[in-house]
């Protein structure tokens, strides 16, 4: 499989996130880069660095205001006396209307979900090379390859068409599927992130022509809380192209390959062109968020029942945090994806 990287999205290093009112180190660190590196070479992978696309994959599905404000807020916020090290909000409004602040701490409420995703001097430029990489692996899809691999770091899902969280800022796989539009008249996307992928489900909640699916731990009490719940089916000439499955905690490979089915079919039924895996680790029994308990085995049974689809796929890195296996569950996604994709065409 090919796999896309660019070293530039190492350089934002967020250092720390509040985790129920606590500061805790943040967990979205460029050591998650090695071993996803290894991960995918060790599944076979060839890593390509992609080309600068400019801002109009970005563009395509984030709206200029947001684009302009995570260009320029990390220099606007050094200009505050007394401001943090990192852009980091302190206010959230409970509605957003027509009115729009031009202070830089309102702008960081109003495109900011939560204090996960502090902005520093090089986080504009690595969510734009992950951004990039995501686009390179789509194009090279497009281009005749079955499948590419997109080291995506920031992640991206829980980001908006205007708002940042999560640890996300650019939404990588709803940018790979807005690019893969280009040849494909419909495009699904499949997350298996232990979490909701509250921003990619927005991106899209009004559009008929993208299917959003997510498996994910049921959020009543788990991140992100207001999304993802069974009956969010998408409006307007979306309704019907968005599936949520939540699962209980601590759920382990069967369910969620039970779950997993069940997308399938629905994504089967929508008969998509093309398809983008926004592929979480995260669902690991071991990761530190433990929020469900699929195996490292279960990881390749996963890979195995997608690629049993034959679609084009973009596979995008979302989360997976640091723990001894990473890399391991990398490749074994990957090397049950590939093998699968392979014995089928």
């Amino acid at each position: 499989m090919k796999a896309y990287f660019a070293d530039e999205q190492r350089r934002h290093d967020p250092r720390s996130f509040l985790s129920s009112g606590a500061p805790k180190p943040n967990p979205e660190v460029p050591a998650r880069v090695d071993r996803l590196l290894a991960g995918a070479i060790a599944a076979g992978c060839a890593v390509e660095r992609p080309g600068s696309y400019g801002l109009g994959p970005i563009a395509a599905i984030h709206t200029p205001e947001y684009v302009d404000f995570l260009q320029r807020i990390f220099e606007r916020w050094q200009r505050i006396d007394g401001a943090s090290a990192e852009v980091i909000p302190n206010i959230h409004p409970i509605a957003r209307g027509g009115s729009y602040p031009a202070s830089a701490v309102g702008q960081a409420g109003y495109h900011m979900a939560d204090t996960s995703c502090p902005i520093s001097e090089h986080t504009f430029e690595s969510a734009c090379w992950s951004a990039w990489t995501a686009t390179a692996a789509a194009e090279a899809v497009e281009a005749g390859a079955a499948s590419a691999y997109a080291l995506c770091r920031p992640p991206g899902h829980h980001a908006f068409a205007d708002v940042a969280g999560g640890f996300c800022f650019f939404n990588n796989s709803g940018i790979a599927a807005q690019r893969l539009r280009r040849s494909a008249e419909r495009v699904a996307i499949l997350d298996v992130d232990l979490h909701h992928g509250n921003g990619t489900q927005g991106v899209f909640y009004r559009r008929g022509d993208v299917l959003t699916v997510s498996i994910h731990a049921d959020p009543e009490r788990f991140y992100p809380f207001f999304w993802g719940y069974a009956d969010e089916r998408g409006e307007g000439a979306g309704l019907g192209c968005n599936f949520n499955l939540p699962l209980a905690r601590k759920s382990g490979d069967d369910v969620f390959l039970e779950a997993l089915a069940a997308a399938i079919r629905r994504i089967e039924a929508f008969a998509p062109g093309a398809l983008v895996v926004a592929l979480g680790l995260d669902a690991f029994e071991g990761d530190p968020f433990g929020g469900l308990s699929v195996s490292t085995p279960g990881f390749a049974r996963i890979g195995e029942a997608i690629a049993a689809m034959r679609l084009p796929t973009v596979v995008v890195q979302e989360g997976g945090y640091l723990c001894d296996e990473l890399s391991d569950n990398l490749t074994s996604f990957l090397t049950g994806f590939g093998g699968s994709h392979r014995t089928r065409g």
